[in-house]
């Protein structure tokens, strides 16, 4: 009796993994349910629709059956790598993801900072407030405004520049393809850099106020609480979005393209989704458009994963 005493002491009971996910999953019951709406949402929105992909691997023709269609395998994805127009589009959404990635990123950080450091709570909110207001401002209002200011007859662009001697004759910025990629950081800049620094500022009240005031009773100044502190403090944060930002790399939008975009800065304004629509549905090769379309979901999705490794090879915060 001893004997089997001792054992049970020195060997007690461990539930298994399942014991503990399905204990885990009765805990957190309430939490469940409330996200079944949106998996049911994301099952028939997301999911189901990727039986479409199989038109990539079709000669697709909307009026026959599906039975009807003629598979062509990979066809489609080998005329698109061979297209010179679908590498220039590629070389033009991979620019402007990497120009609004590290503006956007950039800006948005040190915006965060320069607020997190204002004592004057009314001055903050009123910068705040105008800082957020033009990312609710829809695309088309805010590419006629930018369309305005950059006009090369009376925009205020030009007038300041022509002020200040940069220039000696009004210049048509969006005429010029080589002025696109720039313009297009600048303007997705001014519409969202309000927005990102929301999650940033949120980040920086979790962190401890009693390190602030032991550094600044070491003598540290504003610049090193910020560089020691507020950064350390808020890095986590930077890393996550930094992952779920480069799992979109490819995601440049659409409207301010199309809407910026025209015959004269084509070849730099032409983006992934606008090379979608031209060939699907202006010139009907739908199977191309779809092609396009996995390419750019394939290469997310690696790149998402990528990033989540090497999160988790060098120690630091990860998706999952």
């Amino acid at each position: 009796m001893m004997s089997d005493l001792q054992v049970s002491k020195s060997s007690p009971y461990k539930p298994s993994r399942f014991n503990l996910f399905v204990k885990k999953l009765i805990n957190q019951r309430v939490l469940i349910i409330m996200t079944v709406p949106f998996l049911i949402w994301l099952a028939i929105f997301k999911y189901l629709p990727l039986w479409g992909w199989t038109i990539a691997f079709q000669d697709y023709k909307p009026a026959k059956d599906f039975a009807d269609q003629k598979w062509v395998g990979l066809k489609q994805f080998r005329f698109m790598f061979e297209d010179d127009r679908f590498l220039l589009v590629l070389r033009n959404t991979l620019a402007m993801s990497l120009i609004n990635f590290v503006l956007g990123f950039v800006t948005a950080i040190i915006l965060a900072l320069l607020l997190n450091e204002l004592r004057s709570v009314v001055f903050k909110r009123v910068v705040q407030t105008v800082s957020y207001l033009p990312h609710f401002i829809s695309w088309v209002v805010a590419a006629t405004i930018i369309q305005t200011a950059l006009s090369a007859d009376g925009g205020i662009i030009n007038v300041i520049l022509l002020k200040l001697g940069f220039i000696h004759e009004p210049v048509l910025w969006l005429g010029v393809g080589e002025y696109f990629w720039g313009i297009m950081g600048t303007a997705e800049v001014w519409k969202n850099i309000g927005w990102n620094t929301i999650i940033y500022l949120a980040a920086m009240t979790s962190i401890d106020p009693s390190q602030y005031e032991a550094a600044e009773m070491d003598g540290a100044s504003k610049l090193r609480r910020i560089w020691h502190i507020t950064l350390p403090g808020i890095r986590p944060v930077i890393i996550i979005l930094i992952i779920m930002n480069l799992g979109q790399i490819l995601e440049t939008g659409f409207e301010p393209q199309y809407l910026l975009g025209n015959g004269l800065n084509i070849d730099y304004s032409e983006n992934l989704e606008i090379f979608i629509l031209k060939y699907g549905m202006n010139l009907g090769n739908y199977s191309l458009s779809v092609a396009a379309g996995i390419f750019k979901t394939i290469i997310s999705i690696i790149l998402l994963f990528s990033a989540n490794h090497i999160a988790k090879r060098f120690g630091q915060d990860r998706l999952f």
